[in-house]
C-alpha cells in the first residue's frame, strides 16, 4: 500500500562443493517494533510518521522540508485532535536545529503563571521564588518552541509575546538583564485567528507576526480516505506497546468508522482502537469491542437512514418545510404563505415531523 517498513538486510554468497559461487541469499528482517521504540525513547518524528492519503495533507508534506529549513514562524490551525503537535515536531526534526523541541499549552496555565513559564524568573522575583528557574524560551534555546492553543492567551500576554517576536529578546521576571533568544516559534490553535482578530480578542499585529507560514489541518471527517491506514497504524502501534497480535478490524467496524463524524478527529480514532485492544481477545476487532456510544451513534444513524429510504416523499417534505421555516425565521404565517398552504396545515405538519427551532 505504499507504506515504508524499516528493515535490516544481510546478504551472503552460496557456494557449491568446489567453492564456486553459484548464487546468493539475502535476508530482510522487519524492525518496525524496534524503530517505534527507538523513536519513542529519542522523541524523534519524521514525515514518514504522518499517515495520510489525503491530497491536502500530501501537499503540506511536500513543502514541509522547505518550511523546516527556514526559521520563519509557522501557524498551524485545525480542530483538536488533528495532529498539530505531530506536524510541529516533524518541522523541528527536519530543521536540523540542535536545541530541544519544547511545548507549552497556553490553556493549561492561568495568566498569572503563564508569564513565568514563558520567560522564567530570578530568585526573589516573588515570594515563592526560592531559586532561579528557566522559562520555556530558555529551554528551547537553539531549538523550536511550540505555543499550543495560542488563541486562548490574554491580551496582556499577547503584548508581551509580540515584543519577544519582534526583537527575539526577553527579560525573566525579576531580572534587569535582557536575554537574546535563538528560538524557532511555531504556534498552534483550534480556532481561526482571523475570526478572533475580527472580534478584537486577538491582536492583529501579533497575528501577522505568527502568520508567516500557515498550515491548516482538515478534520478527519473531511479526509475519510485516511481512516483505514490510520486504523492499521494504530493497530501496529498497540500491538508493539501491549505485546499483542491483532490483525485488523472487521468490515463492519470499518463501515462504522467510515460513517462516524469523529468530532475528536485522529485522537478519538486512536482512543477507539486502544479501547478495542482492551476487550478484544482474538485477532480481529469486532463491533462488540467498540465503545457503547459509538455503536449507539451508528445504530441511530442507521435507523434515520431507514426512515429516509422507506419514506422518501415524507423526508423530502420535511426538508422542504424546515428549509422554508429557516428562511422565514420560523414565522409560521410567512412560511405558510411561502408554501401556499394554510397555517393550520403547516402546524399539523410541524407536529408530524417534530419540527422545532434550534
Amino acid at each position: 500500500d505504499g507504506l515504508q517498513i524499516p528493515v535490516t538486510i544481510s546478504a551472503s554468497v552460496v557456494c557449491n562443493e568446489n567453492g564456486e559461487v553459484i548464487g546468493g541469499v539475502e535476508t530482510m528482517r522487519d524492525i518496525t517494533a524496534m524503530e517505534f521504540l527507538r523513536k519513542k525513547i529519542e522523541g524523534q518524528c519524521s514525515i514518514s510518521d504522518i499517515i495520510s492519503k489525503n491530497h491536502e495533507i500530501k501537499k503540506i508534506l511536500d513543502i514541509l522540508p522547505d518550511i523546516a529549513k527556514s526559521n520563519s514562524t509557522v501557524l498551524i490551525e485545525g480542530p483538536s485532535g488533528t495532529g498539530k503537535e505531530l506536524f510541529a515536531k516533524a518541522i523541528h526534526d527536519l530543521s536540523g536545529r540542535s536545541g530541544k523541541f519544547v511545548v507549552l499549552n497556553c490553556t493549561a496555565l492561568p495568566d498569572t503563571l503563564l508569564e513565568s513559564e514563558l520567560f522564567g524568573y530570578k530568585k526573589g522575583a516573588f515570594t515563592e521564588a526560592k531559586r532561579d528557574k528557566p522559562g520555556r524560551f530558555s529551554l528551547a534555546e537553539g531549538g523550536t518552541f511550540l505555543l499550543d492553543e495560542i488563541g486562548d492567551i490574554s491580551s496582556a500576554q499577547q503584548m508581551k509575546l509580540l515584543r519577544v517576536l519582534e526583537k527575539m529578546e526577553y527579560e525573566p521576571l525579576g531580572s534587569m538583564v535582557t536575554v537574546k533568544a535563538d528560538v524557532r516559534i511555531i504556534a498552534a490553535t483550534n480556532k481561526k485567528l482571523t475570526d478572533l482578530v475580527a472580534q478584537k480578542t486577538f491582536r492583529e499585529d501579533l497575528f501577522y507576526r505568527l502568520n508567516v507560514v500557515k498550515i491548516y489541518l482538515p478534520p478527519l471527517s473531511q479526509r475519510r480516505e485516511d481512516i483505514s491506514p490510520l486504523v492499521d497504524n494504530f493497530i501496529n502501534k498497540f500491538n508493539i506497546i501491549k505485546g499483542m497480535y491483532i490483525e485488523g478490524v472487521s468490515q463492519e467496524v470499518l463501515d462504522v468508522f467510515m460513517q462516524y463524524d469523529f468530532p475528536g478527529n485522529v485522537r478519538e480514532l486512536e482512543n477507539f482502537i486502544e479501547y478495542a485492544f482492551i476487550l478484544c481477545h482474538g485477532n480481529i476487532i469486532e463491533l462488540e469491542h467498540l465503545p457503547k456510544e459509538l455503536n449507539n451513534a451508528h445504530q441511530s444513524r442507521e435507523a434515520s437512514e431507514r426512515v429516509r429510504t422507506a419514506k422518501p416523499l415524507a423526508a423530502s417534505e420535511e426538508t422542504t418545510i424546515r428549509t422554508a421555516l429557516d428562511k422565514h425565521g420560523w414565522n409560521r404565517t410567512a412560511t405558510a404563505a411561502y408554501l401556499s398552504i394554510d397555517p393550520s396545515t403547516l402546524w399539523r405538519k410541524m407536529k408530524k415531523y417534530n419540527l422545532t427551532q434550534g
